[in-house]
């Protein structure tokens, strides 16, 4: 039987307890991790960001003669391994824990103090206590720093992964747009057909559709670059120096290129998560749209419709051999789901806190994140398994030439009732409208030919620039 793992005495306000020997984090971690239950932790984009935060306030402190030189620097250096990720491990609090999120504020203060007492002993300083509270959380309280940390996580999230995926998405499909301008296929409305539309009139609107979406989620994104950082407790700004959480906004925007700020008004940022709910209900939105766009490539690419064809990626069945399904489609499909899922968290969870706080933080941060992740994935798997190498099949314009609702172009030359019985007819008779009408009016075949003709029909929306 091994031994068991070496643990150490530790004090703090509460009593003693004991930790295991070689752990990085203190009292407060253990306590808060001793009672939860869940396999969840809280993010690590949420815990590196927090690093950040950390880091840039022991600058700011050290720079301002609060903190002296040695120790901030120390505090700076152990924060950014925390930011860099090199101490994931030590962060063993359940995301399901005090809805301030803490226990996890509290486990990165504990984590960076020890961490900088290591590096100042390394260094051989005289001087080598570093307190978690008093020294790296100076000026910060959770309520503050923890959805601040949130914030500059889902930036990130967006500006790093989600923008980059919504933009590549848009750029194929405007080539997709470009290369199949010509190609025509009926139209669909209620499912049925209707007059004709171009491929790459299908497509455009889909960049458009997407371009959208990125618009709209910046503005959402420039709201969540203000920090609450600078509130404290409740939004007051008790304990916070003046000038702290601009400056530390200052170095966050110039290390990550991205237009953070301090919140013009700290308690109705830290009252409620608003913010952050408009975005997450913003990507519910977004994760819509990809599946409209993903459900109609899908049927286009089925066997009732066969106008597009689909990289093939795998086998699709276990016993019927040749068969190949649109997995991609259907593997981003179920990733909107899932977004859906995380945006009705956040919307239930974001009005359950009480006077100066929401106290939910922590599972607001978890689905958030999610959420912008997974979009992001799903956009990217889209555009680089899907997009990358469709091809439009021949035939679409062949079913065009068939479809009696090209009697539509004769409306202005014989009226909608006349219309209507020529395309009745060629639809029982299995016969195209030029056909019927030709029998039908008085009109001569090119000016037929012209108010059928499916280009005309389709207009030049969504035209090619060039």
């Amino acid at each position: 039987m091994s031994d068991p793992t070496p643990e150490r005495v530790v004090r703090d306000a509460l009593g003693e307890i004991r930790i295991p020997a070689g752990a990085l984090y203190g009292p407060q971690t253990a306590r808060a991790a001793a009672w939860t239950w869940s396999r969840h932790r809280m993010p690590l984009p949420l815990v590196h960001a927090l690093g950040l935060i950390k880091a840039c306030a022991a600058r700011a402190h050290g720079d301002a003669g609060r903190l002296r030189p040695d120790i901030a620097q120390a505090i700076e250096r152990a924060a950014r391994e925390v930011a860099d990720g090199r101490h994931d491990d030590q962060f063993v609090v359940d995301l399901y824990q005090t809805g301030s999120g803490t226990s996890t504020n509290m486990n990165a203060n504990e984590v960076i103090a020890t961490r900088a007492r290591q590096l100042l002993a390394a260094a051989g300083a005289e001087q080598r206590d570093v307190h978690p509270n008093d020294q790296v959380n100076l000026a910060q309280s959770s309520n503050d720093v923890v959805p601040s940390a949130l914030h500059v996580a889902l930036l990130r999230l967006l500006h790093e992964r989600l923008r980059p995926a919504l933009t590549a998405t848009i750029e194929r499909f405007d080539r997709l747009a470009d290369r199949h301008w010509p190609d025509l296929r009926d139209g669909r409305t209620h499912l049925m057909r209707a007059t004709p539309v171009r491929f790459g009139q299908q497509f455009r609107g889909y960049a458009h559709l997407l371009s959208d979406v990125r618009a709209r989620l910046d503005a959402q994104a420039d709201a969540i670059a203000e920090l609450p950082l600078g509130g404290t407790a409740v939004g007051t700004g008790v304990g916070c120096p003046r000038g702290f959480a601009a400056a530390v906004a200052a170095q966050l925007a110039a290390e990550l290129g991205l237009p953070v700020r301090e919140a013009r008004q700290h308690l109705g940022v830290q009252g409620g998560l608003d913010a952050v709910s408009w975005l997450v209900a913003g990507l519910g939105v977004a994760a819509g749209t990809v599946h409209k766009i993903v459900g109609d490539l899908r049927w286009q690419a089925s066997d009732a419709f066969g106008q597009l064809e689909l990289p093939t990626m795998q086998p699709g069945s276990s016993i019927m051999p040749g068969k190949v399904n649109p997995v991609v489609c259907e593997a981003v499909q179920m990733a909107c789901a899932q977004v859906h899922g995380h945006a009705a968290a956040v919307a239930f969870a974001n009005p359950q806190g009480s006077f100066e706080l929401t106290t939910m933080i922590p599972v607001v941060a978890h689905n958030a994140l999610q959420a912008a992740e997974l979009l992001a994935g799903a956009l990217d798997a889209l555009s680089r398994h899907a997009l990358d190498g469709l091809r439009v099949l021949p035939g679409s314009a062949d079913e065009v030439a068939r479809n009696p609702i090209l009697a539509t172009g004769l409306n202005g030359a014989i009226g909608y009732d006349r219309a209507s019985a020529i395309a009745k007819q060629a639809l029982a008779e299995k016969r195209t409208v030029f056909d019927v009408a030709r029998e039908q009016t008085d009109l001569d075949e090119a000016e037929l030919r012209r108010l059928l003709d499916p280009e005309r029909l389709c207009g030049d929306f969504g035209a090619p620039l060039s």
